[in-house]
């Protein structure tokens, strides 16, 4: 596999390799090369210039069915005030209960992805994220049940 292309231009390869890191990436290399059909010091090289270019930013762990279906899921819509935004975005970073925090468009400013443990713990988060200087105003929804995810 000749590597020609620039540090953040991905190959049908890489795009391949970064399927099966999402996929596990626990995997030995081994494995990976393997199922790439090519080498293990060729899989280790692009992993490593994936990292590089900032493709591949972390590994994390994934958590089993029965766990997440155990949690009570909210999504926060957020306002907040224009200036104070990079700031409610650092806040909101700290806290765990947040899986992810999207930028919309319209009436809202930001969608925060959150997972509790119990009712009682969301309406912690919710009600954390509501005194949070700069959140002018919040409207949860609850999830009820995930159609299909992907």
């Amino acid at each position: 596999m000749n590597d020609t292309t620039s540090d953040k231009a991905t190959t049908d390869k890489d795009r391949a390799l970064i399927a099966l890191l999402r996929e596990n990436a626990r995997t030995p290399v081994a494995e990976i090369a393997r199922r790439l059909g090519v080498s293990r010091t060729t899989v280790q090289s692009r992993i490593e210039r994936l990292e590089r270019a900032g493709i591949v930013v972390g590994y994390g762990a994934r958590l089993s069915a029965d766990y997440e279906a155990g949690l009570v899921r909210a999504h926060v819509m957020i306002v907040a005030a224009p200036k104070l935004a990079p700031a409610v975005t650092k806040a909101l970073a700290a806290m765990p209960e947040l899986r992810r925090l999207l930028s919309v468009s319209g009436t809202f400013d930001m969608i925060a992805e959150v997972a509790a443990e119990s009712v009682a713990a969301l309406d912690a988060v919710i009600d954390r994220i509501g005194v949070l200087d700069g959140v002018e105003r919040t409207q949860t929804s609850v999830v009820l049940a995930t159609r299909f995810e992907r």
